[in-house]
């Protein structure tokens, strides 16, 4: 673990609390860690102590849902209109009129959706695994469903609440099955059937660990482990349960982002490096995007090659905002 995590603060937002980890001058460049599923603000251990010594005020939330911030009950509460209100809320509370937003995974998802929400509080975007994906044609739900049928971990996330008991038995487990690097090379993933490619996480975890090798120390999965064994998995799975109400909702904004823009591609991850060139999809979206890529990366890039990440970050935040 690359330095001492900072303990969180409580702090108001967007009508809820947030536990919220800082570092750094409060007079740096913000910038704002986003977390994916089913991660934490504890992801982004490797960065948070770079940013700050190289002069970033650094924000990891522990977003809506996970940890000990806010859960609420209604399913709407996790929308893309509250995850996204609840970072600008942060700015608020900090004085800061406009920040630069780094996610992962789902939080890249989110931070990509800011610029478009809230584009007067932006100063760049930076996509961790996860580039900007333009509006799909149809409801993503519908179109998951059609091409990897109901076990799909997103398509069974809907209208069920298997994966929330399944998940909550044993968190360990469920950390120890999915933090690893991929046992596949992607042109070795893409050759199995289509019926062994679906991502179906409940299976994994019932199966137990494969031999990819772990990416995180006992440590490490112990504070994951325990956080979740006292938080649950219900608000994290909340967010997934808002994708075809965030297709929906966003109908009439206008998928351009403006402000200068970063994806860190992982060449490994199987989530988004089956579809070749993915980067490309933000031709024309995006009006100033660079694109750097750490090759071998499976999805938990950040975890698993921080160094390379920590370069690409360093550079990009000393050259558009020195």
């Amino acid at each position: 673990m690359a330095g001492k995590f900072p303990a969180p603060k409580r702090i108001k937002t967007n009508g809820i609390t947030l536990e919220v980890h800082e570092a750094g001058p409060r007079d740096g460049q913000p910038i704002v860690l986003c977390h994916g599923f089913p991660e934490l603000a504890y992801s982004w251990r490797h960065q948070v102590q770079a940013l700050a010594d190289a002069g970033y005020f650094v924000i990891a939330p522990d977003q809506r849902g996970y940890a000990d911030s806010d859960k609420p009950a209604d399913v709407v509460a996790y929308d893309i209109h509250h995850l996204t209100a609840d970072l600008t809320g942060l700015l608020d509370h900090y004085g800061i009129d406009k920040a630069v937003f780094c996610g992962h995974d789902w939080g890249g998802l989110v931070v990509w959706q800011v610029p478009l929400l809230h584009p007067t509080r932006v100063a760049g975007i930076i996509g961790v695994g996860v580039p900007f994906l333009p509006r799909a044609p149809e409801d993503p739900i519908v179109t998951f469903r059609r091409m990897w049928g109901d076990r799909m971990y997103i398509v069974n996330f809907q209208d069920s609440q298997e994966a929330d008991q399944v998940f909550a038995v044993d968190p360990a487990r469920v950390f120890s099955v999915l933090m690893r690097k991929s046992s596949f090379a992607l042109a070795d993933f893409n050759k199995l059937p289509h019926e062994e490619r679906v991502a179906d996480l409940i299976r994994r975890v019932k199966a137990g660990p494969d031999d990819g090798e772990l990416l995180i120390s006992e440590e490490e999965l112990d504070v994951y482990a325990s956080t979740y064994a006292a938080s649950g998995f219900t608000g994290p799975i909340n967010w997934y349960r808002n994708w075809s109400r965030n297709w929906s909702t966003t109908a009439h904004v206008e998928q351009r982002i403006r402000a200068p823009s970063l994806f860190i591609k992982a060449g490994n991850d199987l989530a988004t490096a089956a579809i070749p060139h993915i980067e490309k999809l933000m031709e024309g979206l995006v009006d100033d995007i660079e694109v750097r890529e750490v090759p071998a990366a499976g999805h938990w890039i950040q975890q698993e090659y921080p160094g390379e990440v920590n370069a690409f970050l360093l550079d990009w935040l000393r050259r558009r905002f020195a």
